[in-house]
Parts: C-alpha cells; structure tokens; sequence
C-alpha cells in the first residue's frame, strides 16, 4: 500500500477546536440538565446586517436568470471591480488592486501560502498563536522531522509573546531567511503591535531577508486611531510582507467564506521572481476563485451603509468583551491573581491564572460554570496557564455567563 505523507506523524494528536468539542460533549452527556454556554471558539453569532443580507439575496436570486447567471469569474484572484474596491476603501490607495486575491476565506489561504515556500524555509511564529501557522508549516515539512513535545516543534523557532514584553517578541531569535507568522491584533491575546513595533518587525525582516505572513483577520476591531489596521501602513512593508484578511469575523461571514490576501509586486524571492507571480501560479491551480455570491456581500459591506452596520457589529462584539473583562475584575479572580490583557482592540480577552494548567482552568470552569472557554496551552507553550474568553456571543448569553463566572471557586 502507498504509504501517508510522513510530515503528518509530526502533528500534535488532534486540533485544538475539535479537542474542546469532544470535551464539551463528554460533559453535556454526563450533565444532561445543564445549559452549556461558549465563550470559546471564536464563531460569530449574530445574523448578518441587513444591507448586505440584501446584497446576498439580491444576486442569489439574480442566478436564476438568464441575464443574471454566472459561473467561474475570468480570474481566480476576485472580481476586478471587488479587487478595487478593497484597494481603495480598506487601504486607502496603499496597495494596488492588482496586490488584491480574493478567496475563500484567511484560515484557507495561511494554508495554501506554505505550498509557495516548501519544506526548507525556517519558520517562526508568535508563541501563542493561531495552531494553523504551525500545523501548515508541519504539514509540508517546514519544520523538520522532528515530533512534537511540549516545547513545542523542534524546528520552528517560537517567539515567546507575554505581558512581560507588552506581547511583543524578541525578533533576534529568529533566523535570517526564515518565514515569520505574525498576527495583530492578536488571536489569542487581543494584543496590537503599535506602529512602532511593526516598524521595528518589518526593519528586522528586511536586513534578514524574512518573508512576514502577517494576518490581520482581527484589523476592523482596532479602535485606537494610533495602531495601524495594515501593515502596509509601514513603510518598507512590500518588500517583506504578505497580508491576509478576512470578512469573516467584521461582517460574519464565518459560514458565507470570504477573505483576502495582498501580494505587493514588490516583493520577490532570492533568485528574482515575484512571489506574486508564483501566488497567481498556485491559486490558479488550487483554486477556482471565492463565491460569486459572497462577494457581491463583500462589496456590499464596503459600501457606505455597508462599512456603517460592520461598524456597529463590531462595536457590539467590543461591548461583549467589555462586559467579559469587568466579570473578570471581580473578588474571586482578583484574590487568584487573574491578570486580564485584550479585548479593547479584539474580540478576545486573554486571562492568566497563575499556578494552574490551561486545561485544568478550562475543566474547572466547564464543570462549575458550565460555560466553556479556550485553553491557552492549544495556542502554543507559552500560552500554559492562560485561558482564552471570546466575545462571539449573544448579548445574554455572555451576561448570563459572566453572573456564572462570578461564583468560580479558583
């Protein structure tokens, strides 16, 4: 028999999200009375605004005619009139819409941009981060042969992201011509790199020769004018970066799928080639371009009354997080030592329980809580001892869980 792609013996048993399900079910079959709430896996959960239901409807209706049939766009990149329209009204002119690739959604292309760089790159990642960097990278022998253990992946160099470096990484561990993972804000911590962290980023990948993906699914809850909401925001970022981008959480398009990437011409491998002529290559290949439907949403979220109600639904999801921080301020956490970061400029609060395993607090809060949350450690070894809290959630479903979180015994 064919043998399996032996990268696959290096992943980690199971994916974080699937392990926290099994977990949340085991329960619910033991407690069966028990009304289980998540403030766990980051799914939006409230229905999508009107101006861009109607966008959706409108051209799901249109398919059934004639005159308003479609079938595979002319460019597996998008829609040249969408392409623009992210270029202008999300970038302000900072990149061109020939920079622009619609797709399916940040979480698909993270995966499909390790093909373009191969099993020898190095790589390094924010330690915590999101398990897709890492388990890609695996995936296609980017890190090595060697398994996984509780440090982590032998070849993947980790960058330690903690409340003792504001969350920002000691960038000289990392080796020149390596591919850096970054994310702002930052899935889990809810930290954001200042513009003067990114610039210190970007200086660093350009005198290394590093190629930064950085991802900035979380980039429409940034509320302080100061942050950047782009990378490209800095100057000397084409040269080094590739920014991916989502629909999904501004405008709830979890389910619908639809994203982003920007490939700036600039930027190019050792030998010369553009990596956008490569992306085009491989997406072309994979890929038959994003929905038609879910992008005439797409471009109806970017429309005045579009950007206005994605807004207002991120505003909501920010009082959420609001709401999950002050809960956490309360006697018990305090008189733990609970130290509680984010969830101003992202949807997540991140909370450190000193003493105690991520999984061992994820435990104790399903069972006394019966509310379910995100371990840290799933995020990488330096998330140990931290939990994850999201603020996908209705309104009184996180009220409901913040009363429960108050009577948690630590």
């Amino acid at each position: 028999m064919i043998e399996k792609n032996p990268n696959f013996a290096n992943l980690s048993a199971g994916y974080l999200f699937p392990e926290i399900a099994k977990r949340r079910r085991a329960f619910a079959a033991a407690h069966p009375e028990a009304k289980i709430i998540s403030l766990g896996i980051g799914n939006t959960t409230e229905p999508l605004t009107p101006h861009i239901a109607k966008a959706l409807s409108d051209y799901a209706a249109g398919l059934g005619t004639k005159e308003g049939y479609t079938g595979y766009g002319d460019d597996s990149a998008g829609e040249p009139a969408f392409r623009e329209k992210i270029a202008k009204v999300l970038y302000k002119g900072l990149v061109e819409p020939s920079e622009v690739f619609v797709s399916d959604g940040a979480k698909c292309d993270v995966g499909r941009i390790q093909q373009m760089f191969g099993a020898n790159v190095a790589v390094a990642v924010q330690d915590p981060s999101y398990p897709v960097y890492v388990d890609g990278s695996v995936m296609v022998g980017a890190a090595g042969h060697a398994p996984k253990t509780d440090a982590g992946y032998g070849d993947v160099v980790y960058m330690p992201c903690l409340p003792e470096n504001n969350f920002f990484p000691d960038l000289s561990v990392v080796k020149p011509n390596s591919l850096i993972y970054f994310c702002s804000p930052n899935n889990p911590t809810g930290a954001v790199a200042s513009k003067e962290e990114l610039k210190k980023l970007v200086d660093f990948a350009n005198k290394n020769d590093c190629i930064i993906i950085f991802d900035a699914a979380y980039s429409s809850y940034i509320r302080d004018e100061s942050i950047p909401s782009t990378i490209f925001a800095v100057e000397g970022a084409k040269t080094c970066a590739i920014e991916i981008n989502s629909f999904s959480k501004p405008i709830g398009f979890t389910g619908v799928r639809l994203g982003w990437s920007i490939v700036p011409s600039a930027l190019k491998f050792a030998d010369g080639t553009p990596v956008q002529q490569i992306w085009t290559r491989l997406t072309n290949t994979f890929f038959n371009g994003a929905s038609n439907i879910a992008q005439a949403g797409g471009m109806a979220s970017l429309d005045d009354e579009g950007i206005k109600e994605t807004r207002e639904l991120t505003d909501f999801y920010l009082e959420n997080a609001r709401i999950i921080r002050d809960a956490l301020k309360g006697e018990n956490f305090a008189k733990a030592g609970v130290q509680i970061f984010g969830g101003d400029n992202a949807p997540y609060v991140w909370a450190k329980f000193p003493g105690k395993g991520s999984w061992e607090v994820f435990d104790m809060i399903l069972e006394q809580c019966n509310v379910v949350t995100t371990p840290g450690a799933g995020f990488g070894p330096a998330g140990e001892s931290f939990i994850r809290f999201s603020s996908f959630g209705h309104r009184e479903d996180v009220i409901e869980a913040t009363k429960r979180l108050a009577g948690l015994k630590l």
